[in-house]
């Protein structure tokens, strides 16, 4: 079992000092990998006709004008400060940027951190912050889909061409490529569609706050999906993004918590259900709070999953 640490890009304090002491301080412990997530401009939550997918009253969502970093733009400044750690989103928004502008921000961060990216991606969730942006909601699958084929064009081909629905191209250079070709693919989301995009693109699917049995039934569907497009699910790895909070957490809704042996025993269910990486949300008072967190963690929890 691998973890991984939330990296401060929302909220109060999105600061330089608090990005370098959480970064370096779990690199420092042996996590696996550092994340960031993905929002850009949007309304206030209670005026959304879109659902957040992880409260039914949108109460989940930060107020409009809450600080929101970059999630690539902070995966690079870190990528500079760290040597060793894995940098993800979870998960990027593919329809918020152009394929293109997108596949060199992401060859950037490959480069600039010597193979360390990847690429946690979905298709998004709040209408509203697609029109914020001037992108198209509509088709958004189908549009993520080839972004997707657009990015391994451009990281495999010497010279690249493409002709797709929305993004067309020939004979162009794209350099530097990313270290390997390729940057792990990690999807995200909770559809049938979702499951199908991780058995074409994905190397991990990647869910977000479920339980350990919705885990497991959603790995099913993956399995499943993988079956019908002839892909072998052990090629695979089973990933998710939860919340880490010592003073009591809620299983239902992917928030691991409580005393130290209800921690282990928490993370052994998900660890049965399939689970090889997880990335949290590390709750705490302040960033002081966090890191008290994230060292009790990587002491009282970790060294029983090597």
């Amino acid at each position: 079992m691998k973890f991984g640490v939330h990296l401060p890009d929302a909220g109060r304090d999105p600061s330089r000092e608090a990005m370098i002491n959480i970064a370096t301080t779990a690199e420092s412990l042996g996590y696996a990998s550092l994340w960031s997530s993905d929002h850009i401009a949007w309304p206030d939550p209670a005026t959304l006709t879109s659902k957040y997918p992880y409260a039914d009253d949108n109460s989940g969502f930060p107020p409009a004008g809450s600080a929101w970093l970059d999630c690539l733009g902070t995966l690079q400044f870190v990528a500079g400060i760290t040597e060793r750690v894995l940098l993800g989103t979870t998960v990027l928004i593919l329809g918020y940027r152009g394929a293109v502008q997108q596949a060199k921000s992401w060859a950037t961060l490959d480069h600039l951190s010597n193979g360390r990216a990847i690429m946690g991606v979905g298709v998004g969730w709040m209408k509203e912050e697609f029109e914020a942006v001037g992108r198209p909601w509509d088709n958004r699958g189908a549009r993520a889909d080839e972004t997707l084929e657009v990015f391994k064009v451009l990281f495999e081909d010497d010279l690249s061409s493409y002709e797709g629905t929305w993004t067309s191209f020939r004979d162009i250079g794209f350099s530097p490529k990313p270290v390997k070709n390729h940057i792990p693919v990690w999807v995200g989301g909770h559809s049938p569609a979702a499951f199908t995009r991780t058995a074409v693109f994905g190397d991990a699917f990647h869910a977000a706050f479920g339980s350990p049995d919705l885990l497991s039934q959603q790995w099913a569907a993956v399995r499943e999906a993988c079956d019908v497009v002839e892909r072998d699910s052990r090629e695979l790895e089973l990933t998710s993004l939860f919340r880490l909070n010592f003073d009591g957490g809620n299983l239902d809704e992917g928030e691991i918590g409580g005393g130290t042996e209800q921690v282990i025993d928490q993370i052994g269910r998900y660890q049965e259900a399939g689970l090889t990486h997880a990335a949290f949300f590390v709750l705490g008072r302040g960033n002081e709070g966090r890191l008290e967190a994230i060292n009790r963690f990587a002491e009282e929890i970790a060294p029983n999953f090597t």
